[in-house]
């Protein structure tokens, strides 16, 4: 039997404000402070405290809210979503349960099949935990220690519905949710540092029917690769399983990275095991009209419009539009050199930009706002290109220096001698030359062997250090040996 995947996602995501979302506390990067050096009696859970919702960290999750076309509740609640485990200091989670900031999103995702629209459920705040460190002794004993920073962090929980049926939708989808929350302004996106992290909801069914099967689902998965073979070996074992008529059983999995499969955490918690009841400590959560309308109006363009602009507008393959926009600081350069050289196609300056500068990029660890060159400096370069003054390999050489120094590409090709030679008369002489110089080579090509016509082209280029219009230098050579052709035949 032939089965098909139905997948949904949770994403967390932490909000980048400089304090946590029920105190005064400082976020700090977990990755680097001292352990329980950002804690005070509020995040850590110590009786008679009370919490006050951060006001940025609702703006933030607007945001993404209003960005996802979600509809926003003026009122909404907080609630305590009870469960032990260590690092969670109060022995409960204040989140949002019934009454969510915001439902019924919506996020257009881009695949090889096209572009389609994924339904997002729901947008709702909440807190994070805090973290473990397990610890293997000299002696083999081991234990864990408990850093509480990261606890009570603003945390963005989106939830989609079971709305993805392959493992390149599932994969487009994150991506396509990284890079708006990206271009908010609301996460860094650095998935190593756990500041966005997915959980996938994988259930397997007949192809064909319409009743969902079974879900599992796989907690904490930190990169996209992850994620990919995660939801992909779930789909293969479901699939085995229900072809051997055997049942899937419904549990929460985590994800073991080296031997590349999941393995079972718990059974999988309904919403009763939870206990959720709303939180006292705090009021409802109203939202006025006038602010979702500022917090609307200061929105970016957004990543799937900008794309479909840049395809539309600037005429650029989908794949490459795509490229550009993943990044808001890259689709900002190519647009600032668009508008430096309107005279320049933007599919060639695109080209440049996806070609060398990605390549510099990878190579560096540079990132595009830390580059020597500047938009202007790169078309003014690729100006002297399509003028004919260097040929494309001397303009590759050219932009490496202007990378490496900051330089301006006039001043390294006045500097160092490598405008190319376009005159014709000159190139004239030069091929002629070539051509009397080797008698033997030019006979061999005048009896049919005309694959010498690039080691004449090598021959000229040679003797001017590589610096002849490669244009004008082809039409010469192919003119003189056309005349040579034609006497012989007289």
């Amino acid at each position: 039997m032939e089965f098909e995947p139905v997948i949904g996602l949770e994403v967390h995501a932490e909000l980048q404000t400089r304090s946590k979302m029920f105190c005064a506390c400082p976020v700090v990067d977990a990755t680097q402070a001292e352990p329980n050096t950002a804690v005070c009696p509020v995040c850590a859970g110590m009786p008679g405290v009370l919490p006050v919702i951060n006001q940025r960290a609702v703006e933030y999750a607007l945001r993404v809210a209003l960005a996802l076309d979600c509809e926003i509740a003026t009122h909404s609640l907080f609630a305590r979503k009870n469960y032990f485990y260590p690092d969670l200091p109060k022995g409960y989670q204040i989140s949002q349960y019934e009454y969510p900031l915001a439902q019924h999103g919506r996020l257009p995702i881009f695949t090889s099949t096209g572009e389609r629209v994924v339904s997002i459920r729901r947008v709702h705040l909440e807190e994070d935990t805090g973290k473990l460190t397990h610890v293997t002794a000299t002696d083999g004993t081991t234990y864990s220690l408990v850093d509480l920073n990261r606890a009570g962090v603003p945390l963005l929980e989106i939830v989609s519905e079971p709305d993805l049926f392959s493992v390149e939708e599932v994969r487009a989808y994150a991506m396509a949710l990284r890079t708006l929350l990206r271009y908010l302004g609301v996460n860094s996106g650095d998935m190593e540092k756990g500041v966005i992290r997915f959980e996938a909801n994988v259930s397997v069914r007949p192809k064909g029917s319409q009743q969902l099967g079974t879900r599992v689902e796989i907690k904490n998965l930190n990169s996209f690769r992850a994620l990919e073979r995660a939801v992909a070996y779930e789909i293969e074992r479901q699939s085995r399983l229900l072809d051997q008529g055997e049942r899937v059983e419904q549990e929460t999995l985590g994800w073991d990275e080296t031997k590349g499969c999941t393995y079972s955490q718990r059974s999988k918690e309904e919403a009763h095991d939870y206990r959720y009841f709303p939180e006292p400590d705090l009021p409802p959560l109203v939202i006025e009209e006038s602010w979702i309308t500022e917090v609307r109006a200061a929105l970016p363009e957004l990543p799937h419009v900008r794309r479909r602009r840049f395809i539309e507008i600037y005429e650029l393959p989908p794949a490459d539009a795509a490229l550009l926009v993943n990044e808001r600081a890259v689709a900002d350069y190519f647009e600032t050199a668009v508008r430096a050289a309107p005279s320049l196609s933007p599919r060639t300056i695109a080209n440049w930009i996806l070609g060398e500068l990605f390549a510099w990029m990878n190579e560096s660890g540079e990132s595009i706002e830390q580059l020597k060159v500047t938009p202007e400096a790169l078309v003014e370069l690729i100006g002297h290109l399509q003028a004919g003054e260097i040929n494309q390999t001397t303009a590759k050489a050219v932009l490496l220096e202007m990378l490496q120094s900051g330089a301006r590409a006039g001043a390294i090709i006045a500097s160092r001698g490598l405008r190319q030679v376009s005159d014709a008369d000159a190139l004239r002489a030069l091929v002629a030359q070539v051509l009397a110089e080797n008698p033997t080579e030019v006979q061999s090509y005048l009896r049919g062997k005309e694959t010498l016509v690039n080691w004449f082209f090598g021959q000229v280029m040679r003797a001017v250090g590589g610096k002849a219009n490669p244009q004008v230098l082809r039409a010469e050579l192919e003119r003189q040996l056309s005349e040579l052709k034609t006497r012989q035949s007289n």
